[in-house]
Parts: C-alpha cells; sequence; structure tokens
C-alpha cells in the first residue's frame, strides 16, 4: 500500500503537471471505484485544479468549485502520467482522468477492487474522509508521546492507526521498529520516556529519509515504481535475510494478508514472536529463541 514517503511523491509529480490545468473529462470503468453519488463526479468537468494535496494515505484534488477529488490507493492501486491519450484496454485500469496537459491513469492489480474514490464538498466534506491521525513530521516530542500513550496497543498497530499516526502503514512501520531497535509487539502502556523518544527520532528519520529516497528515484518523472517492497529497506520484505546491523536473519509473524518483519537479536532481545497459525500447530514445540529455531532447522 502506497505509505506517507510514496504519496507525498506522487503529489508533488501530481502538481507539476496539473495544478492549475482544467480538469476535462474522465471514464471509470470500475462500478466499485466511485463511492459517493453528491456531488457528482461530473460536476468537476471543467474546473480549474487548484490544490493537490495529502490527507493520510490519501491524495486529494482540490477543484475551484470548492469540490475535492480524494483517492485511497489502497494495497494495490497505482497511478500513471500519459501525455498522448491512453487506450482503456488492459484489465487492470480502473479509470483515466483527462486534463489539459495529460492523462491520469489508476490501475489496481488483482481481482479484488479495493482503491476508493470519493467527492465532497469543501473542508467539512474533507473532515469526514480524515481519521484523525498525527502527522508526525510536523510533531513535536510532547505531542507524539501524548498521541502514542492515548491507548494501550502494541507498537506495530499503534503506529498504523490512522486514528493515532496518519499515512504510515505496513511496510514502513517495520523499518521504523528496526531503526528504533523496538519490538513490534511491546505495548504503547509499557514504554518509558527514552523507548518514546527513540521512536520519534526513528519516525521522523525513516519518513524523511524516504521520501528524499523516492523523490530521487523519480528524479522529476512520474514515479512509475511504487512498491511496498525495496532493495535498501532494512527488514520489510526481507524475511530470512541477514540484519544490516546484526546480520541475524529477519523473521517475522505473518497474520491475514500482512506481515511484520523484524530482528530478533536488535528488537526483542533474542525473542522470537509467536506467529500466531505456527505457534498454534506447534504450541510447547515453538521455538523461543532464535537458537532455538537454528536447532529445529538442523534436526
Amino acid at each position: 500500500m502506497p505509505e506517507l514517503p510514496d504519496v507525498t511523491v506522487y503529489v508533488e509529480a501530481l502538481r507539476e503537471r496539473v495544478l492549475d490545468q482544467t480538469f476535462r473529462s474522465f471514464q471509470i470503468r470500475s462500478p466499485f471505484l466511485l463511492r459517493t453519488t453528491s456531488p457528482p463526479l461530473e460536476s468537476l468537468a471543467g474546473c480549474k485544479l487548484r490544490e493537490v494535496r495529502r490527507l493520510g494515505k490519501r491524495i486529494l484534488f482540490g477543484f475551484s468549485n470548492d469540490s475535492w477529488l480524494a483517492l485511497h490507493l489502497m494495497i494495490a492501486g497505482r497511478l500513471h502520467w500519459r501525455g498522448s491519450k491512453p487506450a482503456l484496454s488492459a484489465k487492470n485500469q480502473l479509470a483515466r482522468f483527462e486534463f489539459d496537459t495529460g492523462w491520469l491513469l489508476l490501475t489496481e492489480a488483482g481481482t479484488q477492487h479495493r482503491a476508493a474514490l470519493h467527492v465532497v464538498q469543501g473542508e467539512e466534506g474533507l473532515r469526514s474522509l480524515d481519521a484523525g491521525g498525527m502527522e508526525v513530521l510536523e510533531s513535536d516530542p510532547e505531542s507524539f508521546a501524548s498521541a502514542l500513550r492515548s491507548s494501550n496497543h502494541t507498537l506495530k498497530r499503534a503506529l498504523t492507526d490512522p486514528r493515532i499516526f496518519s499515512g504510515i502503514g505496513n511496510a514502513y512501520s517495520d523499518e521504523i521498529l528496526h531503526r528504533a531497535q523496538l519490538s513490534p509487539v511491546m505495548l504503547t502502556g509499557r514504554m518509558d520516556a527514552e523507548a518514546i523518544g527513540r521512536l520519534y527520532t526513528a519516525t521522523r528519520d525513516v519518513l524523511s529519509e524516504w521520501v528524499g529516497r523516492l523523490r530521487a528515484e523519480a528524479a522529476g518523472k512520474f514515479p512509475e515504481k511504487v512498491t511496498a517492497f525495496r532493495p535498501a529497506m532494512a527488514v520489510h520484505g526481507k524475511y530470512g535475510k541477514p540484519c544490516p546491523r546484526c546480520g541475524t536473519k529477519i523473521q517475522r509473524i505473518r497474520y491475514a494478508a500482512n506481515e511484520t518483519n523484524y530482528c530478533p537479536v536488535c528488537q526483542t532481545g533474542g525473542k522470537l514472536l509467536a506467529d500466531r497459525s505456527l505457534s498454534r500447530l506447534l504450541r510447547e514445540d515453538w521455538p523461543r529463541t532464535i537458537e532455538e529455531l537454528e536447532a529445529l532447522k538442523q534436526r
């Protein structure tokens, strides 16, 4: 799922191409994409695009009639820019939007179409889409600590809860926790001031660094290689690979369609975190440490 760094670079690329341009036409292929009926999407045709900005993981397009087009790419949605009129033929193309300067294409891989498009009126309409999470890059240490302690959750859940923090998902939460050397299952209510300070610094550093990396990668072009799995990441998507800090093999916890990647030495004091499905199956045979896991593999 595109998260804060990816969406930020999308927004910057869109500003360069469509700001102050006229929204001329649209074509929506998926009946599941548009989630609102009022104001109608047709009401935006002929309007000037006055603003492009981010709200959490959404991209917001603000028009001259005070209406907003809000796009959430969800897990597999991606944007593409074309200078000439593209054919709307590929199965994964959900929509295209025509501006004076070109066409914006929305694609979504897979069969589960989760990308969502909302049209709302004014700032009040935008507030209905705002989960209320804090923008960490605009926060201070005290407000960050207050948000973190607002409920007692695991760190992984707290970082990815849009009601607590804005724009952070599965991939960058793994990177943040590895940078801070904190366990993904540590409870926020048990954190001391020093640990919270490390998390605050790591969150800001990781997000800022990746915005810079992705901006440099795009190099002024429209970002076409948006993915949650990048070679330069420390732990996310690196199961079984060596930790760049200590060399220990990266481990994971799998749940539903997601997984959490972590280093057992750097983050959990050498303890393996229980994978729900496997630990339920193995019970007392579930290895508790990285040494027990390696011994089990050699049997």
